[in-house]
């Protein structure tokens, strides 16, 4: 069995997680297998990361809409870090309430430098 301190950070509070089912660490909502799910390098490959996770897409590209690479690598390469910057918070606020396979075609990851 796997300590509750061990998925802290990663499940809404109150969420039993049936016994199988992956969840996108970002949002905590189950990943299903297909296209709306991608994989995600918490330290970018280009700044020496190897480490990779599956998480939903929209979340995978909200993340690197609102951080450069270098800001990845530097502070946000932690779910925790992550999770405390004011606009994944309204964002995992808002996509929580979408089903698991939910992709918005209509937003881009904006250009950073």
């Amino acid at each position: 069995m796997v300590s509750k301190r061990a998925l802290r950070g990663t499940e809404p509070l109150g969420y039993v997680k049936p016994p199988g089912i992956e969840l996108c660490p970002l949002c905590g909502r189950p990943l299903e297998t297909g296209a709306s799910v991608d994989e995600h390098h918490l330290v970018p490959r280009s700044q020496g990361g190897s480490a990779k996770v599956l998480m939903h897409r929209i979340c995978h590209r909200k993340i690197h809409a609102t951080f450069s690479e270098r800001e990845l690598a530097r502070s946000y390469h932690t779910w925790e870090a992550l999770k405390t910057h004011p606009e994944i918070v309204a964002f995992v606020r808002w996509v929580a309430g979408k089903p698991p396979a939910f992709y918005d075609n209509s937003r881009r990851p904006a250009r950073r430098r």
